[in-house]
């Protein structure tokens, strides 16, 4: 890290007291930042780092994790300290050891998961945009669920991955989707519930025996797109979906939408990852005809 002493600086003045000689230890794992173990005389504290263009996306997440811990539903690591200096955005959090989770973790996850959902906003969207992994993410507040979705999930990606050279048959299909999407909403009306937003099996974890969540892309959408990501990669177990379903079930319709939820996400690994997801976005844009 070249910045080491100006972000020192700044987390000292954050109430992070880092020793003058402190063990600053790489974790492994990290995709987009790297990631630190950070010996503070409070404690450990995991921090991420990445050049100046990461300062929005650092400042989203905060913000993401401070909106899933107002709902007062699940834990999520405490924001310490978020900014940048000339050379290095950062994010310090809580330092938090993970356990292996049992089946009352997994319950618990589904059940806070359902009362997170239950954190409500009278529009869809957020008041700022984010990222999707290191896709912008946009959340401009509207009134219409099928609209947001058209337009800044799936049309969006679509646009992207013709930039990329994705074009002929994804773009038919694309097309067709987006022309009947609204059909697909017929007769449900979901609310627009607090999401994490990007709910794989490597965004959870348990610590002390209780699910914590981390890494989100929040906005306020139907609460079916997290479940669809969960089911996406897999790492979720039955218990956790028995739990929600007893919290709050799903309504009609549902797997059919599962399809058009993970469409969003399959698109985005397409347009980060490249061709090796083409054939499944295929599949889920014909499983919605």
């Amino acid at each position: 890290m070249r910045d080491w002493s100006s972000l020192a600086r700044q987390l000292s003045a954050a109430g992070i007291a880092v020793p003058k000689d402190p063990r600053l230890s790489p974790i492994g794992g990290g995709d987009i930042s790297a990631a630190w173990r950070l010996s503070a005389e409070q404690g450990d504290i995991f921090l991420k780092t990445g050049g100046v263009a990461s300062a929005e996306m650092f400042s989203a997440e905060a913000e993401g994790l401070q909106e899933i811990a107002e709902s007062n539903a699940i834990r999520v690591p405490e924001v310490l300290a978020v900014g940048q200096t000339p050379d290095t955005a950062y994010l310090a959090l809580e330092w938090l050891s993970f356990d292996r989770p049992n089946a009352d973790t997994e319950r618990q996850l589904g059940e806070r998961l359902a009362a997170m959902h239950r954190a409500t906003s009278a529009r869809f969207g957020w008041h700022r945009d984010n990222t999707i992994g290191l896709t912008p993410q946009h959340n401009p507040w509207s009134e219409d669920w099928a609209t947001f979705f058209q337009q800044h999930r799936l049309a969006y990606q679509l646009e992207l991955a013709a930039d990329n050279g994705f074009t002929g048959e994804l773009q038919r299909e694309g097309k067709r989707l987006l022309d009947r999407l609204s059909a697909l909403f017929e007769g449900y009306e979901p609310v627009p519930s607090l999401l994490h937003g990007d709910l794989w099996g490597g965004n959870w974890a348990s610590s002390n025996r209780e699910p914590v969540l981390f890494d989100p892309a929040v906005y306020y959408g139907d609460r079916e797109t997290d479940l669809a990501m969960t089911r996406l990669f897999g790492g979720f177990p039955r218990a956790f979906y028995e739990a929600y379903e007893r919290a709050w079930p799903l309504e009609a319709g549902s797997q059919k939408r599962q399809h058009l939820y993970q469409l969003y996400h399959v698109l985005n690994h397409l347009n980060l990852f490249g061709g090796g997801y083409l054939g499944r976005a295929l599949a889920l844009m014909k499983a919605l005809r």
